[in-house]
């Protein structure tokens, strides 16, 4: 899901995010992730006990990394739904880690799957040189997209100091406000979640690059779609309609201004993100079915009950070499 930053356009930038120092976030992040590898490898080796303590332990600070984003989704972004996931993130990582400490090697493909999706992701959220190039090369194709529906307000710094803010004149604008784009606006969250999964598990190279080509090609399109929608819903003010001003200023704490991004980015946008993701799921499983065994292992953490998703969805279980599960 990816996030559009707000500001009232003709506000001074902010110092340069580039010359930030790492967060505790981003300590956290690494530090699951390479324990997850660590205990990856150590159960390749043959040492089963220290991987499952290990990846354990992994699970634990990987559920404390969500719980620090927490404020920034409240406060910040003021979103609902981000801010519920990370909040449940803890316990359902926690018990996870409870899960694997009890036994539950299969739980191993989904740590598997989690590794793979942070060596996707942590290098474009704390290498400066491949964040700015992610986010500055979206605001150049967001604005051409904005370009194409006649609307051409240029590019300017932006708070998080990139070339990634959309310079309209707020005196020409009705709500007098901007977006500028932020690493989730580049769709690398989403793009991360399904490389880990193709990565994760055994299948032909063929199937594999397949259904990643796939996913990031849909991904990359209606992310375009999303940023070019909330980057002209926010300033024109699609939905400052009276009513709806109301309800968000007086039960939700909105500033006026704010109404038509907020209802544009964390309601219309992100609700539809969820009906994406499910549909992109359903593409990469019917390439790729292998990816069904982990999010079997997501489910029984869900509910506690174990699910035959292949069986579900009339799919044979399939080797690595490309045959039938139930092939003797």
């Amino acid at each position: 899901m990816s996030v559009v930053g707000l500001e009232r356009a003709g506000t001074t930038a902010l110092t340069p995010a580039i010359f930030s120092s790492i967060q505790l976030t981003d300590v956290l992040a690494w530090v699951s992730i390479a324990a997850f590898f660590v205990a990856l490898v150590l159960r390749w080796q043959g040492a089963f006990e220290p991987a499952r303590y290990l990846a354990t332990g992994a699970w634990i600070t990987f559920g404390g990394f969500w719980l620090t984003m927490v404020p920034y989704y409240y406060y910040e972004m003021q979103s609902p739904l981000q801010t519920v996931l990370a909040l449940v993130a803890l316990p359902l990582c926690a018990y996870a880690g409870y899960l694997l400490w009890g036994g539950r090697d299969s739980l191993f493909l989904l740590t598997k799957a989690i590794a793979f999706m942070g060596l996707i992701y942590l290098p474009a959220e704390t290498i400066p040189v491949f964040r700015a190039w992610l986010i500055e090369t979206t605001a150049v194709q967001t604005h051409y997209g904005m370009e194409l529906l006649g609307h051409s307000p240029g590019i300017n710094e932006g708070a998080n100091g990139y070339e990634s803010r959309f310079d309209f004149d707020p005196d020409e604008t009705v709500t007098g406000r901007t977006t500028y784009i932020i690493l989730a606006c580049t769709g690398i969250g989403s793009m991360a979640i399904f490389g880990g999964l193709i990565a994760a598990v055994k299948a032909p190279l063929r199937r594999k690059a397949t259904a990643f080509a796939a996913a990031i090609g849909i991904i990359w399109l209606l992310n375009l779609f999303r940023n070019v929608f909330i980057g002209l819903a926010s300033p024109w003010g699609w939905f400052q309609q009276e009513w709806l001003v109301s309800i968000m200023t007086t039960y939700m704490g909105a500033e006026e201004s704010r109404v038509s991004f907020l209802v544009a980015h964390n309601y219309i946008a992100q609700s539809l993100s969820i009906v994406a993701l499910v549909g992109i799921t359903y593409l990469v499983v019917k390439i790729l079915p292998e990816v069904l065994e982990p999010l079997e292992e997501v489910l029984f953490i869900l509910t506690g009950n174990e699910y035959d998703l292949f069986d579900a969805l009339g799919k044979d279980r399939v080797r690595a070499d490309g045959g039938s599960g139930h092939d003797n």
